[in-house]
């Protein structure tokens, strides 16, 4: 373990900052050779692993060293960002759809063309991100096709394998589809698919990706639910399926009298078959490395010890690949199968003095891997799953099920009868595992808000090891109690706090809110409701930030969202509702980026449509009619001019406009329009109140209340004191969501005006 770790630190350092590789090597390698040297005079197993650690140390670094040159001289080429390139490249990775529509695989570029010139032959690792649409061959573009890519690069951060992120916006040609047998590999792999594909849901989308890791079928809503209830590693292929694979392999060789050198080389072309069939992702590298040197201690007739192989696993995958040590997903198979190596079965011991030795084993495995795990994924979320363990220990049963019958479906290709039948057969273990996801997921409380970044994941990790320290047998009474403490002060604390933003959230609102402007920094994300039915008037910058108003004001879904344009502090945080939402109107598209979000909505099941004005409709018992955008307007095509004005009022909320970021001149042409049906109980003011507003439109509106959406300190000077000026002159009461928070706005008694609630001061404020 201590090889280990000094591999993984130096491979950490040397890749992170490049420029330490060479005096790392040179320093590592004269150490490992004083070192060796001195083992020949004294000898001991300390000094056995500092020669080791040495040495792995020394090998990584020389490995970064020795690739830094092409690769520094291959970003020089490309720049620092926003040049369009054309690269040729093999895909090496799976070619995996995000949640906003786009696909993205990693690949190997072979030659990179700027302009007339050419930069070629470096085999550089890169990232390739393309619009379904813009892919001329989508049923070929798979792992071992030859690509031909063209669009903007950008420089990855430090530490990352890939050199550069290439968004196609020109599209992606496939210039050779994949042969041999990464050909045949593709080929099973989509035939899974398109049987599984027939089948119903919920469960039909977890087939391939419970056999061989394909999640393409995978919906929005069901992978939400799959990482909100800890089962999203279930679609992960890790040591579990490649222990399955090699267990059967060996199991087969056994039972037809094969030698145990015979029957290590079944298990062996068995695993690399398996690992071509689901492509080497870091979870299936550390495992299929892991079982091959398992497979070589059964050859050698010598007994492995858990923690070593997955040492030498690790050590080994490092040296060939020092950018694994920044994967997350990489520390995540190694935390997981390190717990269940090593805190398993204490954990087991501890838990049956308090419950049957079955249920102890049981819980013992989900528990360990969630300690373990939990705190590398608040660097991706901030939350904790609440009932992470008995969803696994439920779902436990299901998934070796539909992992073997899944897999022999797969490879039953050649004969459709047959595998539409495992198909099937497999179907009922993923739709039992489906059922668990999605009801866990729609618990109240199943996320418990934590920390973010490397604090959040250290106060976690501390957590974790209290508990483990509560539950395993052999403890200091001191130990114990410091971390009982530990325990009971962090439960109080993270239960109150997260009842205050989830469960009890809508407590700290005022019950009668029918419009809730969101405090998501300097973008919009305005909630309406009416009679039951909610509303979403963009969705702000950050995906986090809207969640937390979303739980705050207990909304689980949305029956309408209004994407009034696609700039970033419009629409940055539409992930968090994506499978959450019936109905999306949005402006004009201008770019293949829009088009993949908006086809994420369609993906989760919504309704999509683009606003114009003129279209009506309703939400409960409010009525509601788009202003703005003229359709197809010549003069205001996309972006803040051509945003979606709604207009909205009855059923008990205010009579409502918001104005997206509409500039003065098309502000001048809503108000000459006639469309409008002042006065306005409300008004979202355009542009987060910047100065360029129509003076006219604001006095035709004749507002009660402006709500100004703004973030603190925005490099903006927003909002305008011209601005605010205009509309206190008008009598408006203003209201900023950068000096007063949340904002909740219902209509008081029948005439007397609007009522307004603003957070920070606690206090209710009359309008109209």
């Amino acid at each position: 373990m201590p090889v280990a770790a000094a591999a993984w630190g130096t491979a950490g350092l040397a890749t992170a900052v490049p420029e330490t590789s060479v005096p790392l090597a040179i320093g590592a390698w004269v150490a490992a050779a004083l070192a060796l040297a001195l083992l020949f005079r004294r000898r001991g197993a300390a000094l056995v692993a500092v020669v080791l650690g040495l040495a792995a140390a020394a090998a990584i670094a020389s490995h970064v060293a020795l690739a830094q040159p092409a690769r520094s001289e291959a970003l020089a080429f490309v720049g620092s960002g926003g040049r369009a390139v054309e690269v040729t490249a093999t895909v090496m990775g799976k070619v995996e759809r995000r949640v906003t529509g786009e696909l993205a695989f990693d690949a190997v570029a072979s030659g990179i063309r700027l302009g007339r010139e050419e930069h070629g032959g470096q085999n550089l690792p890169i990232t390739i991100r393309v619009h379904p649409d813009e892919v001329d061959d989508l049923g070929a573009l798979d792992v071992g096709a030859v690509v031909i890519a063209s669009g903007s690069a950008r420089a990855t951060d430090a530490g990352e394998r890939a050199v550069f992120d290439l968004s196609a916006t020109r599209g992606v040609v496939v210039a050779q589809p994949p042969g041999g047998p990464a050909a045949v590999a593709a080929a099973l792999r989509h035939g899974l698919t398109a049987t599984a594909a027939g089948l119903p849901e919920p469960g039909a989308g977890l087939i391939p990706g419970l056999a061989v890791g394909d999640t393409s079928l995978v919906d929005p809503g069901l992978d939400a639910a799959m990482k909100s209830s800890s089962l999203s590693h279930l679609t992960a292929v890790s040591g579990a399926n490649c222990a399955l694979v090699v267990g059967i392999a060996f199991a087969g060789a056994a039972l037809a009298g094969v030698p145990r050198v015979g029957r290590v080389v079944a298990g062996v072309v068995a695993l690399t078959g398996f690992v071509v069939l689901v492509t080497p992702e870091p979870s299936v590298a550390r495992a299929g490395v892991m079982a091959a040197v398992a497979m070589l201690s059964v050859a050698l007739g010598r007994p492995a010890v858990g923690a070593a192989v997955l040492s030498l696993a690790v050590t080994v995958l490092l040296v060939g690949d020092p950018w694994l040590a920044t994967s997350l997903g990489f520390a995540l198979s190694v935390a997981a199968t390190a717990a269940l190596l090593l805190l398993a079965r204490p954990l087991a011991s501890g838990l049956e003095r308090w419950m049957p030795r079955a249920l102890a084993l049981a819980l013992s495995v989900p528990l360990a891997a969630q300690l373990a795990c939990g705190p590398l994924l608040v660097l991706i979320s901030p939350s904790v799953p609440l009932y992470g363990v008995v969803a696994n220990l439920l779902a436990a049963p299901a998934a070796p099920v539909a992992t073997v019958v899944g897999l022999a479906a797969c490879l039953a290709l050649p004969i459709p009868v047959v595998q539409s039948g495992l198909t099937a057969i497999a179907w009922l273990p993923a739709a039992w595992i489906a059922s668990t996801a999605n009801i866990f997921s729609d618990l109240p409380g199943g996320q418990v808000r934590w920390a973010e970044g490397w604090w959040g994941a250290s106060a976690l990790a501390v957590l974790g090891a209290a508990v483990a320290v509560l539950a395993v047998r052999r403890a200091a009474p001191m130990l114990r109690t410091a971390a009982a403490v530990l325990v009971a002060a962090v439960i109080g604390v993270t239960a109150g706090t997260s009842a205050l933003a989830t469960v009890a959230g809508p407590l700290t609102l005022p019950a009668e809110w029918t419009i809730l402007a969101c405090d998501v920094g300097q973008g919009d994300a305005v909630l309406i409701r009416s009679a039951g039915e909610v509303a979403l008037v963009d969705t702000g910058p950050d995906p986090e930030a809207l969640n937390g108003c979303l739980d705050r004001a207990g909304i689980a879904r949305l029956n309408l969202l209004v994407l009034t344009h696609f700039d970033l502090d419009h629409a940055g945080g539409s992930t968090a509702v994506v499978g959450r939402v019936d109905e999306v109107r949005h402006g004009p598209s201008a770019s293949a980026q829009d088009e993949t979000l908006l086809e994420g909505f369609r993906r989760g099941g919504a309704t999509v449509v683009q606003a114009a004005a003129g279209q009506t409709g309703r939400l409960g018992d409010a009525d509601w009619v788009l202003r703005w955008p003229p359709p197809a307007s010549r003069a205001f095509p996309s972006g803040n001019d051509a945003s979606v004005v709604l207009d909205i009022g009855g059923g008990g909320v205010p009579h409502a406009l918001f104005l997206g970021d509409m500039s003065a001149s098309p502000q001048r042409a809503l108000a000459a329009s006639g469309a409008l049906s002042p006065p306005y109980d409300f008004v979202k003011v355009a542009h987060h109140g910047s100065a360029d507003q129509a003076p006219e439109l604001y006095e035709q509106i004749a507002p009660a209340v402006a709500v100004v959406t703004v973030g603190i300190g925005n490099d903006y000077g927003h909002p305008r004191a011209e601005t605010l000026e205009l509309l206190e002159r008008l009598g408006a009461v203003i209201v900023r969501t950068d000096e007063e928070g949340m904002l909740a706005l219902w209509r008081a008694r029948e005439g007397e005006g609007v009522a307004v609630w603003r957070e920070r001061a606690g206090d209710v404020v009359p309008a109209g």
